[in-house]
């Protein structure tokens, strides 16, 4: 092998660097996609408990309300995650 060839990258081996900037990438995607899931279920729950109220269904209003809180709490993880940089 020449000396041209012999400081290639090596496919599958990755500096400590890469592997530390693949975490703080992941995790940035991690509290994303908290704050994503958690206003779609919020929506969601809204949707339940207004159909739920439509309807005169107390079962489905509930469940909406505990999906639409769910949603928040999923959503204060994610800004949690965020400012914690996980």
């Amino acid at each position: 092998m020449d000396k041209h060839h012999s400081n290639l990258h090596k496919p599958g081996i990755i500096g400590s660097e890469e592997i530390n900037q693949q975490d703080k990438e992941n995790t940035m995607k991690s509290s994303n996609r908290d704050n994503v899931e958690g206003t779609f279920h919020e929506l969601k729950g809204t949707v339940k408990e207004f159909a739920g109220k439509l309807t005169d269904n107390p079962k489905l209003k509930a469940e909406g309300t505990v999906e639409k809180i769910a949603g928040k709490v999923q959503e204060k993880v994610g800004q949690i995650k965020k400012v914690l940089g996980k």
